[in-house]
């Protein structure tokens, strides 16, 4: 990428990828960025399971019911959890995370896609979140808050379009801007 406002034009989301693995050096760098996060008076109540085992993925796929498929065909899986007794904020400390994973992932070269599961259920009707500690023997005290699949970009997207840009959402000094 040349600059940061070129990287957010291409950065789209992925939902297919090639079956080529990551490098050990690139799923380290897209920890690292996970852990230098910003967060709230520095709580770091983030934490993320890395999970690349195949069998896994599948059954991490399944966590919601429509939605999160791809992440059987994702090399790399990034859950995001976050503590709240050790943040009140740990829901925008856990988002900053996962967006900033999926910034380096495409400053790498990468695809990939953010999965909801706070909030969310499986196709049984079961919480996501509750699916998603079973699956990963998620501590009791942290929440999962999405699943970010990362993998090599099994297609082409073109970049966004500033033609679309909703300029009508931007006000100035009050709503309405009058």
């Amino acid at each position: 990428m040349e600059n940061f406002s070129e990287l957010i034009e291409n950065r789209r989301s992925m939902r297919k990828f090639t079956s080529d693995e990551l490098t050990q050096e690139e799923v380290v760098a897209l920890l690292k960025v996970g852990l230098m996060s910003p967060s709230s008076k520095r709580t770091n109540c983030w934490q993320f399971i890395a999970v690349d085992d195949k069998e896994v993925l599948k059954k991490l796929s399944l966590c919601k019911e429509q939605s999160a498929s791809f992440i059987a065909d994702a090399a790399l899986a990034i859950v995001v959890v976050a503590d709240p007794l050790a943040s009140d904020v740990w829901i925008e400390d856990a988002s900053i995370a996962s967006i900033i994973i999926q910034l380096q992932a495409e400053d790498l070269g990468l695809g990939s896609c953010w999965v909801q599961v706070r909030e969310r259920f499986t196709a049984e009707g079961i919480p996501s979140d509750e699916y998603v500690r079973n699956l990963l023997d998620v501590p009791l005290q942290l929440q999962v808050l999405s699943v970010i699949a990362v993998g090599h970009k099994g297609m082409e997207r073109k970049p966004f379009n500033e033609e679309h840009l909703q300029w009508e959402k931007i006000h100035i000094n009050k709503y309405g801007g009058k």
